[in-house]
């Protein structure tokens, strides 16, 4: 996958993994374009390389816009940005963040 990314001319690829974060896959990836038309050709490529590669029901979401565009292959999602759509969202900020240890607390008695 981060191979089709770089074929695709993707920018500020980062892979996160997201396995035992959430039950919506293992895998995320969240990549730049340098345009709408640069965003939609990268989510193409991706769509086209998964189904290449045997991912069948491979979901696509924010086409014709193209200013933030979603790839679901199940366990692989793949997040491609315009930089200020990416800039104000900030996915990676929140899926690279640490989670805080769940806080023990005491109820008041009653």
């Amino acid at each position: 996958m981060l191979a089709a990314l770089d074929d695709a001319k993707a920018e500020d690829v980062v892979p996160i993994d997201v396995a035992g974060k959430t039950s919506l896959g293992d895998h995320m990836v969240i990549a730049s374009g340098r345009s709408q038309r640069h965003v939609g050709a990268i989510a193409d490529q991706i769509q086209k390389k998964l189904k290449d590669a045997g991912h069948t029901h491979v979901r696509v979401e924010g086409l014709p816009q193209c200013d933030w565009v979603l790839v679901d292959a199940g366990d692989i999602i793949v997040h491609v940005f315009e930089p200020e759509m990416r800039k104000f969202y900030n996915l990676d900020k929140m899926w690279l963040a640490e989670r805080a240890p769940e806080q023990a607390f005491e109820l008041m008695p009653a």
